[in-house]
C-alpha cells in the first residue's frame, strides 16, 4: 500500500517458498497513500516527509470529519477496495495536492508552514487517520477471509503508518504480522534485487534467524574501532576508549543522570527508523525529556512523540503488545499497570495543552492517547544495544529507553563518525558513544561547536 508505484497503488499477492503471485491491484489515481498525503499537505506539512507528523498530531484531535471524508472524498467498499473523488484533488495534473473545492469542504485554505496548528488541524489529522485505519482493516480482513493464511506481510509507504499496523495486529485475523522496515520507496531497491535472486534465478529462501532474514535491518555501513579513533583524532575530538562493560556502564550512568546520549554502534539501519545503531537515547522516566529532545536536540515541533526501545523479553510487561516489533512499526498502548490516572481537570485539556501531563511511569515515550511506537530489542540482532537496555534495567528497574534518530530536523540520519561528531557539537547532546569511544561535551574544545540547526531546512 503506497502512493503510487508504476500504476499499482495497492496490491495483494501470495508468497510460497521463493515464489510470489500477485492476485489483486488498485491503480493510480486511486490511492490511499495519496489521500493521506493530500491531508498532510492541507495540514501544512511537506508531502513525502510530513506524514509522520500528521500521524503524531492525530491523537490531539477528534475525528469529526470522518463522515465527510467517506461521503465526499473516498468511496470505501466493505472489502477495502476504494475509489477517490478526483474532483477534490489536484495531484494528477496540477502543482498541489488539493484544490479550491477541497478547501471549501474543510472550511479554508491549507495551513501555511509558519501558521499555528489549531484544533481544526488536529481534528483533520484525527479524521484522516481514522479513515486510513478503517480502510486498512477492511483490506486485511478481506484478505484473511479469502486466503485463510496465517501470516501477513506489509510494505509500501502506507505500511509505515504504525498506528494502522497496531490495529491490524490487535484485530487478530492473522497469527503473525511482518512489516518491511524500509517499507517506502527505498525498499523497492531491495525488493528488485530479491526478485531477481528468487524469482528469476530460482534461488531458495532460507531463514537466517528466529525473526526474519533482515538481520534486524542493520544492513548499512560500519566502522572498525581503529578507524573510528583515527577519524575522531582528525576532528580534534577528546575521547576515552572503554571496554564493552565500561562503555555500557558509562552510558547508563549518563542516561540515569538525565543526559541525552548519541549512540553510534555497528552497522547502520536500513530504513527511516533509528533502531539502536544511529540513535539519540534518553531516560523515558523523565517528565522533561520529550520536550528537551524536541526543542533543544532535534529542533522540531514540540508535539511530536518519541518511541521506546524495550527489551523484547520485557515488552509485554510494559506495553499491550504480545508480538515482536523489531522495526518500530507497531503502535500499542502502555500497559495499565504503568499508567497514571489523569485528574478531571487534566481530562478537560485539549490539543497541545495535553502535552505536559505525565501519563505513565515512562512519560517521555507515552503519547497523549497512552500509545507508544514500540521497538522490541533482540539480543541476536543487536547484542550491544540489548546489553545497554539490560544495564539500564539493572540500575533503574526500567527496561525501556527513549530512542530517536541521530540527526536534527531536515538532516539525514548520521552515517559516519564525522557526521555523528558534528551533530553532537551542533546540538545539546551531552554524551556521545561511537564504537568503544566515549565523549563528553564538557571535554570538547568549545571552538568546535557548530551553528548547526540553521544548516537544514525544516522537513
Amino acid at each position: 500500500m503506497d502512493g503510487v508505484g508504476e500504476w499499482a497503488t495497492t496490491s495483494m499477492g501470495i508468497g510460497r517458498g521463493n515464489s510470489l503471485e500477485i492476485l489483486k491491484e488498485i491503480h493510480f489515481p486511486h490511492s490511499l497513500g495519496l489521500l493521506y498525503s493530500a491531508f498532510t499537505y492541507y495540514a501544512g506539512f511537506k508531502v513525502n516527509s510530513g506524514e509522520y507528523k500528521l500521524m503524531g498530531l492525530a491523537p490531539y484531535g477528534e475525528p469529526k470529519f470522518v463522515d465527510r471524508i467517506l461521503d465526499e472524498l473516498i468511496d470505501l467498499k466493505p472489502d477495502g477496495s476504494f475509489r477517490l473523488n478526483l474532483a477534490y484533488f489536484d495531484y494528477c495534473a496540477g502543482l498541489r495536492m488539493t484544490n479550491a473545492r477541497f478547501d471549501d469542504l474543510f472550511g479554508g485554505p491549507p495551513r501555511k508552514l509558519d501558521e499555528l496548528l489549531t484544533r481544526h488541524h488536529m481534528d483533520i489529522a484525527a479524521s484522516i487517520q481514522a479513515v486510513t485505519d478503517e480502510a486498512v482493516l477492511r483490506l486485511t480482513r478481506t484478505i484473511a477471509a479469502e486466503t485463510r493464511l496465517p501470516n501477513l506481510c506489509l510494505a509500501g509507504g502506507v505500511a509505515l503508518n504504525c498506528v494502522a499496523n497496531g490495529k491490524v495486529l490487535r484485530d487478530r485475523r492473522f497469527e503473525r504480522l511482518w512489516i518491511q522496515p524500509a517499507a517506502g520507496d527505498a525498499g523497492g531497491a531491495l525488493g528488485a534485487a530479491l526478485s531477481a535472486y528468487h524469482l528469476f534465478a530460482a534461488q531458495p529462501r532460507v531463514p537466517q534467524n528466529r525473526l526474519d532474514a533482515m538481520q534486524g535491518s542493520y544492513l548499512g555501513p560500519s566502522f572498525a574501532q581503529e578507524d573510528i579513533e583515527g577519524r575522531l583524532k582528525k576532528l580534534g575530538a577528546a575521547f576515552s576508549v572503554l571496554h564493552d562493560p565500561e562503555l555500557v556502564a558509562a552510558t547508563v550512568g549518563a542516561l540515569v543522570d538525565g543526559q541525552a546520549v548519541g549512540w553510534f554502534q555497528g552497522r547502520m539501519e536500513f530504513g527511516p527508523r533509528a533502531l539502536g545503531a544511529r540513535s539519540i537515547l534518553g531516560d523515558p522516566r523523565s517528565t522533561t525529556m520529550q520536550s528537551v529532545l524536541n526543542l533543544k536536540v532535534k529542533h522540531r515541533e514540540s508535539f511530536r512523540p518519541f518511541a521506546p526501545s524495550v527489551l523484547a523479553e520485557e515488552a509485554g510487561e510494559w506495553f499491550d503488545l504480545d508480538a515482536e516489533s523489531p522495526y518500530m512499526l507497531i503502535v500499542a498502548d502502555v500497559a495499565h499497570r504503568h499508567r497514571r490516572v489523569m485528574t478531571p481537570a487534566e481530562q478537560q485539556l485539549f490539543g497541545i495543552e495535553k502535552l505536559n501531563v505525565p501519563r505513565s511511569s515512562v512519560p517521555a515515550v507515552t503519547h497523549v492517547d497512552y500509545s507508544a511506537r514500540i521497538q522490541t530489542v533482540h539480543r541476536e540482532t543487536n547484542p550491544r544495544y540489548h546489553a545497554l537496555l539490560t544495564g539500564f534495567q539493572r540500575r533503574t528497574g526500567c527496561p525501556v529507553l527513549v530512542n530517536t534518530s541521530f540527526n536534527v530536523r531536515g538532516e539525514p540520519i548520521v552515517a559516519t563518525p564525522e557526521d555523528a561528531f558534528h551533530c553532537f557539537m551542533g546540538t545539546e547532546i551531552e554524551v556521545l558513544a561511537i564504537g568503544n569511544c566515549f565523549l563528553r561535551k564538557e571535554d570538547q574544545d568549545p571552538r568546535l561547536k557548530l551553528a548547526y540547526v540553521d544548516r537544514f531546512t525544516p522537513d
